[in-house]
C-alpha cells in the first residue's frame, strides 16, 4: 500500500510539474513572471534613456527559469526595437550589469532598424514591396508569382535588386557585399490575407511578427536563392518551393506511392523508404521537382526499409512522376551510410 502511495505520489508530481510547465508559459506560474522583470527594465530606461524607450513587450526565456526578454520602441526612431534580456532577481542584464548592455542594445537596435530601411527602399525601388522579413536570416519577403513563362525573368529582377541592396549595404559595412541572400515570395493572394500586426508598434516589431510570418509560411511559397562565389553576387538565382510540413508529406506519399507501383513489375515484394530527401524545381519550372526516392528490392526482415537502392523521379507539384525513372542502382551497404551521387 506504501508503494502504491508512492508511485501515485511520484505521478502526480510529474504530473504537476507538466501543468506547471504549461502555466509558465500562460502566466508564469509564479516563478516566470515578467512583471518584475518589465518594472525593472522601465526603471532602467527612465534612468539612463528618459524620455526615449518605452516598454512595448515582455516575453519568459522558457525553459530558462529567470529573467526576460523586454521591447522597447525607440521614441525618435518608429521603426527600430531595442531587445534586452533583463533578471530584475538578480540585477542584470544577458549576465552582465545593466548600464552596458542596455547601450549596446540601443546601439544594435538602431544599426539593424537603419538596415531594415535600406532593404524596404531598395526594394520599393525595384517595384516590390517588403512586407515581413525573417528575424534570424534577414531574409526579406516580397509580394510575386512565377509561372514557367516568368520564373527566369523573376529571378533575374529580384536579383539585380539584390545585388543592388547588397552593394548599398557595403558602402557602410564591407563585410555585407560579399553575402549571399535569399528572398522569400509571397502569393499575392495569401499576402492579401495576412494579418496587419499593431501600427503603434515599431516597423521591426510589426515585419516579425510571429504572426505574420506563420501565416506566409501556411502555404506553399518560392524561396529565391543568391550565391556570392569570390564576393561577387550570381545574380541569375535559383528557385525552390517550400511547403508546409503536412502538404509536403502528402507530396513523399504520393511520389512513393507512385514509384511502388511502377517498381513491383520487376520487384513484387518491393518496399519502399520514408526517406523524403531534397527536391529541386527543374530549372526554368515552378511544376517539376525532381529527387531521389530510395526502396528495397526486398523485405529487410522485422526491420524498417531504409533503402539501399535508388529512383531518380521527376514528378508534378503532387507528386505524380513525369516520364521514366531512372535507376541510380545501389546507394547503401546494408544499414550504413546513404551515398547519393551529387547533383
Amino acid at each position: 500500500m506504501g508503494a502504491m502511495r508512492g508511485r501515485h505520489g511520484i505521478r502526480a508530481g510529474v504530473a504537476g510539474a507538466l501543468l506547471c510547465s504549461v502555466a509558465l508559459l500562460l502566466s508564469g506560474c509564479g516563478v516566470l513572471s515578467t512583471k518584475d522583470d518589465r518594472r525593472y527594465a522601465e526603471k532602467l530606461a527612465d534612468e539612463h534613456y528618459p524620455g526615449l524607450l518605452r516598454v512595448i513587450g515582455a516575453r519568459t526565456l522558457f525553459p530558462q527559469s529567470e529573467g526576460s526578454e523586454i521591447s522597447f520602441a525607440v521614441k525618435d526612431d518608429p521603426d527600430a526595437v531595442v531587445r534586452l534580456r533583463v533578471d530584475a532577481g538578480k540585477g542584470i542584464c544577458n549576465s552582465h550589469p545593466c548600464r552596458g548592455v542596455l547601450d549596446e542594445a540601443v546601439t544594435r537596435g538602431r544599426a539593424e532598424a537603419e538596415r531594415m530601411r535600406l532593404m524596404i527602399r531598395t526594394f520599393k525601388t525595384c517595384g516590390y514591396e517588403v512586407i515581413a522579413y525573417e528575424p534570424t536570416s534577414g531574409a526579406p519577403w516580397i509580394v510575386g508569382s512565377l509561372t514557367n513563362a516568368t520564373v527566369r525573368a523573376t529571378l533575374a529582377d529580384v536579383g539585380s535588386c539584390v545585388r543592388t541592396w547588397r552593394q548599398a549595404e557595403a558602402r557602410t559595412d564591407a563585410a555585407a557585399g560579399a553575402r549571399g541572400a535569399a528572398v522569400n515570395l509571397a502569393s499575392p493572394s495569401v499576402a492579401a490575407k495576412r494579418p496587419a500586426g499593431k501600427s503603434s508598434d515599431p516597423t521591426a516589431v510589426r515585419l516579425t511578427d510571429t504572426r505574420l510570418l506563420a501565416a506566409l509560411q501556411s502555404h506553399p511559397y518560392y524561396a529565391l536563392g543568391y550565391a556570392a562565389p569570390e564576393g561577387r553576387l550570381d545574380t541569375t538565382g535559383q528557385a525552390r518551393i517550400v511547403r508546409p510540413f503536412e502538404v509536403q508529406e502528402k507530396f513523399g506519399a504520393n511520389v512513393r506511392k507512385s514509384v511502388r507501383e511502377r517498381l513491383r513489375a520487376g520487384h513484387p515484394r518491393v518496399q519502399m523508404s520514408t526517406y523524403q530527401g531534397v527536391w529541386r524545381l527543374e530549372p526554368g519550372t515552378v511544376d517539376r521537382l525532381t529527387g531521389y526516392v530510395l526502396y528495397c528490392e526486398e523485405p529487410d526482415g522485422d526491420l524498417t526499409c531504409l533503402g539501399d537502392m535508388a529512383v531518380e523521379v521527376t514528378t508534378d507539384v503532387r507528386g505524380t512522376p513525369v516520364g521514366d525513372l531512372r535507376p541510380v542502382g545501389s546507394v547503401r551497404e546494408g544499414r550504413g551510410p546513404l551515398r547519393l551521387p551529387a547533383r
